[in-house]
């Protein structure tokens, strides 16, 4: 497994999204997930007060107290998770979740911190204060955003005080089949020095080949109930687009879900790749997918099948 940067941290290329933990994976299916995931080389854990209703944070602190110096852990706050923790940014908030995610992941310090969304009622300059006076006192190693506008990034970043920490790693929605980041946020995560964090990869497993064109979703899978928050997936467009894709791996040796990794990975300030998994099986094929490594020039021909 592959090694890269987000600040002074070192994470695997292939991070396990922890967002079915505390729903719809149990205590006991975590520690098999996360132990397969930790043999195939992954170290990079990414979670979010907001999973499971904060069992994914519960269930990540056991299933990784006896190798928690092995690993990176990633969590994120300002989500509302009920009406008493409503999120935010605001620095008192800042501080009360940190607290609560340090006690349910039982650990002295979270490694990246994130705010998981912009807040509109915050100026983002006092989330920043508060961030920083984490990682003074060592409770936070580094912090990060999630789901940040090119904008919002630069607003950010002029934000900081001299000295003072600063977002290093923003985490969006970003594969074959959303691209739409590559017109600025790409661009400004280059020109700000950040490192970038998809989610998303396999585009809700569209990119998997589990769905057919004509055929209803698998029961039991994310598009078969897709809810408001997300788009029409299983579209005649998009079945377009995955075929080519297919066809295109499979003449390169390779299955889709490969080359749905493998170009993530040949992507301009991609640090670790976020897949989620809901067994030991998806965890180890998500760490192999990335052991395929791209030309630029075939990483040309991808994109122009998109």
């Amino acid at each position: 497994m592959e090694n890269r940067k987000i600040g002074n941290l070192e994470v695997s290329l292939v991070g396990l999204g922890c967002n079915n933990f505390g729903s719809r994976i149990d205590a006991e299916r975590t520690v098999e997930i996360v132990g397969t995931a930790l043999d195939c080389g992954i170290t990079f854990f990414d979670t979010s007060d907001i999973y499971g209703q904060t069992r994914s944070e519960e269930f990540l602190g056991t299933a990784l107290r006896k190798r928690r110096g092995e690993v990176v852990i990633a969590t994120k706050f300002g989500a509302q998770i009920d009406e008493d923790r409503p999120g935010g940014a605001a620095p008192a908030y800042v501080r009360s979740a940190c607290e609560a995610s340090l006690r349910r992941l039982d650990t002295d310090v979270i490694d990246l911190y994130q705010l998981h969304r912009p807040d509109p009622n915050t100026p983002i300059g006092d989330t920043l204060g508060a961030l920083d006076e984490l990682v003074t006192a060592g409770k936070v190693r580094e912090i990060g955003c999630s789901n940040f506008s090119a904008e919002q990034l630069r607003e950010a970043q002029q934000a900081v005080v001299d000295g003072a920490a600063r977002f290093v790693s923003v985490q969006n929605h970003y594969s074959l089949m959303h691209r739409d980041d590559e017109a600025e946020v790409l661009p400004a995560v280059t020109a700000l020095g950040m490192s970038y964090i998809p989610f998303f990869p396999l585009a809700n497993g569209l990119l998997t080949g589990k769905y057919r064109r004509g055929e209803p979703a698998p029961e039991g899978t994310r598009l078969a109930k897709p809810g408001p928050w997300l788009p029409p997936m299983l579209t005649d467009d998009n079945f377009d687009v995955v075929e080519r894709l297919a066809q295109w791996a499979e003449s390169h040796d390779h299955q889709l879900v490969d080359l749905a990794f493998a170009w993530l990975a040949a992507k301009a300030g991609v640090a670790s790749i976020i897949a989620g998994a809901t067994s030991p099986a998806q965890a180890l094929a998500n760490a192999q997918a990335a052991q395929w490594v791209l030309s630029s020039e075939e990483v040309a021909e991808i994109d122009g099948l998109t």
